[in-house]
C-alpha cells in the first residue's frame, strides 16, 4: 500500500533542496485570478478561441472600492480556473516590460491531443505564437492573451517517460533545450 504522501505525488522531481517545514504534497494551484482592460475582449480569447465555458458573469460587481466587470471560466465543471476583473484596470495598457510581477500563467491540457486542439485553435484565428518549447517533462506553447498576459498552454509526459540522468533523477538540465516540433503535435487525433 502506498504511503499518504505517495498518493499525494504530482511527479518524480527530487529538489534541489527541500523545505524545512515542507507543504501538504498534493497541493495545487487552483485558478489564477487576473485583471483585464476589457472583459467583452477577454471573453472572446478564451471562451471563443480557447474554448474555455463561462461559469459566471457580471457587470458593474463592487470590488476592491470601486466597481467593474467580472468573468469566471473553467474546464469540466469546475468553480472557475481563470478569473478576470476590471476593477482597476478597465481601459488600461498591459503590465510593461521590466518591472516585477506575473511572468505567465500555465495552462495543462491533460492529454496531448488537448494540446494539439488548443494549437489548431491558435492557428485557426492566426494568433501569435511566442515560443513553442520540448521542456522534456512537458511540452509549452507560449503566447499572450489580448491583455499581454503570457500563457504556457502544456502538457506533461507522463513521469515515466520523464528525462533521467544515471542516478534515476529527473534530469531538469533539458528543460530550456530543445523545440517543440508542432507538426509532429499535429499528427495527434482532432478532439471530438
Amino acid at each position: 500500500m502506498a504511503s499518504t504522501e505517495d498518493q499525494h505525488l504530482q511527479g518524480s522531481i527530487v529538489p534541489s533542496q527541500r523545505a524545512r517545514r515542507p507543504i501538504e504534497p498534493g497541493t495545487t494551484i487552483g485558478h489564477v485570478h487576473l485583471r483585464t482592460s476589457d472583459i467583452d475582449r477577454v471573453r472572446r480569447f478564451y471562451v471563443d478561441v480557447l474554448g474555455f465555458d463561462v461559469v459566471m458573469e457580471a457587470r458593474d460587481v463592487p470590488g476592491w472600492g470601486t466597481t467593474g466587470d467580472i468573468l469566471f471560466v473553467a474546464a469540466g465543471g469546475y468553480h472557475h480556473h481563470l478569473g478576470f476583473n476590471t476593477w482597476k484596470s478597465a481601459g488600461g495598457g498591459p503590465q510593461p516590460d521590466g518591472v516585477a510581477g506575473l511572468h505567465h500563467v500555465a495552462i495543462r491540457y491533460p492529454t496531448r491531443a488537448g494540446l494539439a486542439d488548443a494549437l489548431r485553435r491558435l492557428q485557426a484565428v492566426d494568433w501569435p505564437l511566442r515560443q513553442c518549447s520540448d521542456h522534456g517533462t512537458h511540452e509549452a506553447i507560449y503566447i499572450s492573451d489580448p491583455d499581454g498576459n503570457d500563457l504556457e498552454l502544456c502538457w506533461d509526459r507522463p513521469f515515466d517517460q520523464w528525462p533521467r540522468n544515471a542516478d534515476g533523477r529527473v534530469d531538469m538540465s533539458q528543460a530550456f533545450q530543445g523545440d517543440l516540433d508542432l507538426d509532429d503535435l499535429l499528427t495527434e487525433p482532432a478532439l471530438g
